[in-house]
């Protein structure tokens, strides 16, 4: 398997499963899940631009990336959606969807892999 291929599929698996629970009503676990698939195209895109001393938490990662200069401003706008928390009533933002702005970060940084 190649390391495309590799970061492809786990990236893949993790949509699947926030597809998934949210499907069945888990909300909470599609945000982990699109969190987690966003952490693995973040790392591809720090393999692919020769950033070393990866974490493997998304949430280090999505840190270190919007702190990167070369990431536009709507870019880190939507990476910063992942670091958001919660309100009481276990939602984000109205108009935030974390499955839909990981697909969209995928399409964006790797069109060449749909």
């Amino acid at each position: 398997m190649t390391g495309v291929a590799k970061w492809k599929d786990g990236f893949d698996h993790e949509i699947n499963q926030a597809i998934l629970a949210r499907d069945n009503g888990n909300e909470g676990m599609a945000r982990v899940c699109a969190r987690r698939a966003v952490g693995i195209l973040i790392g591809e895109y720090f393999y692919r631009h020769g950033y070393g001393n990866q974490s493997a938490s998304a949430y280090d990662r999505l840190s270190r990336f919007t702190s990167l200069p070369e990431v536009d401003e709507q870019v880190k706008t939507m990476c910063n959606h992942f670091l958001l928390k919660v309100d009481n009533d276990h939602n984000l933002p109205a108009g935030v969807d974390l499955l839909v702005e990981a697909q969209w970060l995928a399409h964006h940084y790797f069109p060449d892999n749909k």
